[in-house]
């Protein structure tokens, strides 16, 4: 992670006793030893995340948030399993060290992975890089995305890790539900996608892969003086599904403005003269790596794309309304959920 921390704060989600951390460390962890510090990482939106730091070195805690949650929501059991099925494949990941599924010790389940020392970028036009950098951050980008779909899923392990069936469709079901379960009050333009949607899924052409489910910018950790990423982060909603979902939902989130909640957008920017590929180039380029021709329904993976991440957002806000976010930013989140709906028909009408 990086070193954007704040101290504990006095909210449930920001507490950890670190006393009785400190026992079960020693007694879990190889190598731990106190005293323990704790701090919380500010940024993120959903598992609140920890920089615990010993005369030994620095670990990272990852927690799902106490109180009621969403079903299948906040899976640090999942994202511990995938991260250490990944451990010697193409794809850099944190080193794993121990999941707890003791609820009773800090409130919920959590994990512990190894502290990685690099650089997170939170602006997707890479300000602080010069054209050819940003080209070469921007391929390396695709080159992980590649190497994550061309894992071998069964080598890994993970051959359970997802249900079968048509993916968009199951997807759908999933969402829809969840943003219904957390709608705060009725949104137009998010029932007309559903609707749209709904109507417009595509056959299962039968491709899987492992894919991450929020593969963007700041969840990649890169190497602090090269482009090279040393760690891909926050696996939460990783799964079994349809390689073009990662795909669309990057570019989906390069369509948006430049400061859109928690997401860096390139909209309205001359790419070309930063040295960022254009969204046809990225995608020309990902599907040279994976052997494929071309993609269709292009509107569709993007449209679903601002849905999912609509639905993901509007249960943020639920959580904030109930007390429990992880961010003090959370409730203002809500507010997107219709921009990103009108973004999504806008794709519809124009592209589809």
């Amino acid at each position: 992670m990086t070193d954007n921390t704040v101290s504990d704060e006095k909210g449930a989600v920001d507490q950890l006793p670190v006393q009785a951390l400190e026992k079960y460390f020693a007694a879990h962890i190889e190598g731990f030893r106190g005293p323990l510090q704790v701090s919380k990482f500010s940024g993120g939106q959903s598992n609140p995340t920890f920089r615990l730091e010993t005369p030994g070195g620095s670990y990272v805690l990852r927690r799902q948030p106490p109180g009621k949650l969403l079903k299948s929501a906040h899976a640090v059991d999942r994202e511990f399993r995938v991260m250490g099925a990944l451990a010697d494949s193409d794809v850099p990941v944190p080193r794993v060290l121990h999941l707890c599924e003791d609820r009773e010790l800090i409130g919920s389940m959590f994990y512990v992975m190894e502290y990685c020392q690099g650089r997170i970028f939170w602006d997707a036009a890479l300000p602080e890089l010069d054209n050819t950098q940003r080209s070469a951050f921007y391929e390396e980008m695709n080159r992980v995305l590649a190497a994550l779909h061309s894992v071998d899923i069964e080598a890994a392990g993970l051959s359970d890790y997802g249900k079968p069936g048509n993916y968009f469709e199951r997807q759908f079901e999933r969402w829809q539900g969840q943003y219904r379960a957390s709608e705060l009050e009725p949104i137009a333009a998010m029932d007309q996608l559903i609707d749209w949607l709904g109507g417009h899924l595509p056959p299962d052409d039968g491709r899987v892969a492992l894919v991450h489910g929020d593969y963007r910018l700041d969840n990649i950790m890169f190497h602090p003086t090269e482009p090279r990423a040393i760690a891909v982060l926050d696996w939460e909603l990783s799964t079994l599904g349809h390689p073009f979902a990662d795909l669309a939902y990057q570019c989906m989130q390069l369509r948006m403005p430049a400061d859109s909640g928690n997401i860096s957008g390139l909209m309205g920017v001359d790419r070309k003269a930063l040295g960022i590929p254009s969204e046809s180039e990225y995608v020309a380029r990902y599907c040279e790596r994976r052997g494929i021709d071309g993609i269709d329904n292009w509107a569709f993976y993007l449209a679903f794309s601002f849905f999912r991440l609509a639905a993901i957002i509007q249960g943020v806000a639920k959580r904030a309304q109930d007390g429990n976010a992880s961010s003090k930013s959370a409730a203002r989140l809500g507010a997107f959920v219709d921009p990103l709906a009108q973004l999504a028909l806008d794709v519809i009408e124009k592209e589809y």
